[in-house]
C-alpha cells in the first residue's frame, strides 16, 4: 500500500527532484536486505512542492519489540502485547494521517523465526486467555486502538485508520504445499460485495465505539484473486507461488483511492 501510494504521488508530479528521501530524520535504518530487522526499518519520502511526507514503518504485529538482552539483540526480543510500538509513541505528534495494519505475521513460525517472545505486563506471558495466536493478536489490536483513541483529544489534527486484513488466495494447498493462484481473469467469481459487515471481524470490533475509522479492503480484495504475484515474481522459487502479496499497479491502488475518499 505504501509503495502504491508513493508511485501514484510521484507519477502525478512534474519532476522526480521534487521527492526527497527523509528516512534518516525518523531514525529509519535502510537495511531491507536484513532478514530480521533490528532497528527502525521503513521508508519516508517528502514531496517538496507540498511539504508532504509519506512514511512507512515496519511493525508487523503492532507490538513494542525490546531486546531480551541489550548487549546481544540476536538473543531475541520481548514482544510486548500491551505496549504500542515505541516508534509510534515517539512520533505520533508529527503525524496527520495514520494507517495501521497487522495480521499475517501472527503465527508460531514467524515468532520462532524472528525470536519474538510474547510478553504482557513486562514479563513473559502466562495469561492463558491471550496465549493463542488469535487471542493475542486481538488483544494487541484492541489495546493499540484504545490507546490511540485516548490520544486523539491531544492531537485534533490527527486522523487514524485501521486497515482491514488483506486476503490470501491459496488454492489446493498453502504457500509451501503447492498452493496456487493461477486465475488470470479479474472478477471471475463476481464483482459485488453484499455484506454489511467487514470480513475482518477483529478489526471491525476493535474500532467500534472509537474515533478510529475502519479502512475496509478485505471483501473487495477477495474478488481479485488474479491480482497476486503468483508464479511471476522475478525471484520466484520453482513450485512456489506468492498468493499473498499483490502486483503493482494493482489492487493496493484501490485501497489508496478509498483512503483518499475517506480523507
Amino acid at each position: 500500500m505504501f509503495q502504491s501510494m508513493i508511485c501514484m504521488l510521484a507519477a502525478s508530479g512534474k519532476h522526480h527532484s521534487d521527492v526527497e528521501d527523509v528516512g534518516s530524520k525518523y531514525g529509519m535504518a535502510q537495511t531491507h536486505r536484513a532478514k530480521r530487522p533490528t532497528r527502525s526499518v521503513g521508508s519516508a519520502y517528502r514531496f517538496r512542492s507540498t511539504n508532504t511526507t509519506v512514511l512507512y514503518y515496519w511493525s508487523s504485529t503492532l507490538c513494542d519489540l525490546e531486546p531480551l538482552r541489550r548487549s546481544n539483540p540476536a538473543a531475541g526480543y520481548a514482544m510486548h502485547l500491551d505496549r504500542p510500538p515505541s516508534f509510534l509513541k515517539k512520533n505520533l505528534h508529527r503525524l496527520h494521517v495514520l494507517v495501521l495494519n497487522t495480521g499475517h505475521h501472527w503465527n508460531r513460525g514467524k515468532l520462532k523465526a524472528n525470536k519474538w517472545e510474547m510478553y504482557a505486563s513486562g514479563a513473559p506471558n502466562n495469561n492463558r486467555e491471550i496465549a493463542s495466536m488469535w487471542k493475542a493478536k486481538n488483544f494487541t489490536i484492541h489495546g493499540v486502538i484504545k490507546w490511540l483513541d485516548a490520544q486523539l483529544p491531544r492531537y485534533p489534527h490527527l486522523k487514524v485508520f485501521y486497515r482491514s486484513l488483506s486476503p490470501r488466495h491459496f488454492f489446493n494447498g498453502e504457500w509451501n504445499t503447492g498452493g496456487t493462484c493461477n486465475n488470470k481473469d479479474p472478477l471471475a467469481k463476481g464483482n459485488r460485495v453484499f455484506q454489511n459487515h467487514s470480513e475482518d471481524a477483529d478489526g471491525e470490533g476493535a474500532v467500534k465505539g472509537t474515533r478510529i475509522k475502519l479502512l475496509d479492503i478485505t471483501a473487495l480484495s477477495r474478488l481479485r484473486d488474479e491480482g497476486h504475484i503468483s508464479k511471476y515474481s522475478i525471484r520466484a522459487t520453482p513450485g512456489v507461488q506468492d498468493c499473498l502479496h499483490w502486483c503493482l499497479p494493482g489492487v493496493p491502488d484501490t485501497w489508496n483511492e478509498i483512503l483518499a475518499a475517506q480523507l
